[in-house]
């Protein structure tokens, strides 16, 4: 087994795709309208869907807000310069809303924007969130 996409309910599919594409340099992968059942399906990621797994965002005709809920936390995505990325995000009209910086109580460092519905995508910078979880696997962090 291995996981395919995650979907996001989605109020405004077009902002979203662009804040997707544009801003975090995914691709639209493919898109679809279901005019029975009124909605449409943008799946979006950084590589083929048979090899990687992608974002499903759903929009729904004519409904233009969710509760986002309590359940869901983020998405996380892997970056090689965390500072480079969160500026480039913010020169692309990005919502930064936590600047990066080394997590509570541990060492990786972090940071998360916001996508236009308003959920939020944690960004990890790899070499520190590696060198953590090198740490974790030889039981010097508990």
């Amino acid at each position: 087994m291995r996981i395919l996409h995650t979907m996001l309910r989605v109020s405004d599919l077009e902002a979203s795709i662009r804040f997707y594409c544009e801003v975090l340099g995914m691709q639209l992968l493919r898109r679809q309208d279901y005019p029975g059942g009124e909605f449409t399906l943008a799946f979006v990621g950084y590589g083929n869907e048979a090899d990687q797994a992608v974002i499903e965002l759903t929009y729904n005709w004519g409904r233009s807000e969710y509760n986002l809920g309590d359940g869901f936390g983020h998405i996380a995505l892997g970056v090689d310069d965390i500072y480079t990325t969160c500026e480039q995000i913010k020169a692309k009209g990005g919502k930064v809303v936590r600047e990066p910086g080394p997590m509570k109580h541990g060492s990786t460092v972090i940071a998360f924007v916001e996508d236009p519905t308003g959920y939020k995508i944690e960004l990890i910078q790899l070499s520190t969130h590696e060198s953590s979880q090198d740490r974790e696997l030889s039981g010097s962090i508990k």
